[in-house]
């Protein structure tokens, strides 16, 4: 079964909105390798800041149904190259995380975003309220059901 692979910058949540996602509750720990969990990807946040990572990112999106590029709402700057998604043989969307974050900014998150994922949906999520997880889990779950 193709999976789902969630890339993002160190610290953005990745690990803890698979966690989420799997209705568990406890604190996330720092993703060091790849780690495949049922229908999804983790990715360390290592990969996606360092372009010598790159190719590891696209020889494992061959193993996935679809990506996520996760940018938290507190970031002030774009951890992903320009139309970095576009370099995928597989369909994109993006997660803005941390929405009820008192330093968020959502819609420089979704303009920092839009730079790297210039097509696809955007999904709004905060793993403290649960804000938006059934929804994302639902759209993810329709990749790989």
């Amino acid at each position: 079964m193709k999976k789902i692979m969630i890339i993002g910058a160190i610290g953005a949540g990745k690990s803890t909105l698979i966690k989420r996602l799997f209705g568990e509750n406890e604190p996330a720990a720092k993703t060091q390798s790849l780690i495949y969990r049922d229908w999804l990807i983790d990715t360390p946040g290592e990969y996606s800041e360092n372009p010598m990572f790159y190719r590891s990112l696209m020889a494992t999106s061959h193993e996935a149904a679809a990506l996520v590029l996760l940018h938290d709402a507190t970031r002030e700057r774009n951890y992903f190259p320009p139309d970095f998604s576009g370099g995928f043989p597989i369909p994109a969307l993006g997660v803005i995380t941390k929405l009820d974050h008192p330093q968020a900014d959502t819609d420089r998150a979704v303009r920092l975003l839009r730079q790297s994922l210039r097509k696809g949906d955007i999904y709004f999520t905060s793993s403290e309220s649960l804000q938006g997880i059934d929804e994302l889990r639902s759209k993810l779950q329709s990749y790989v059901l």
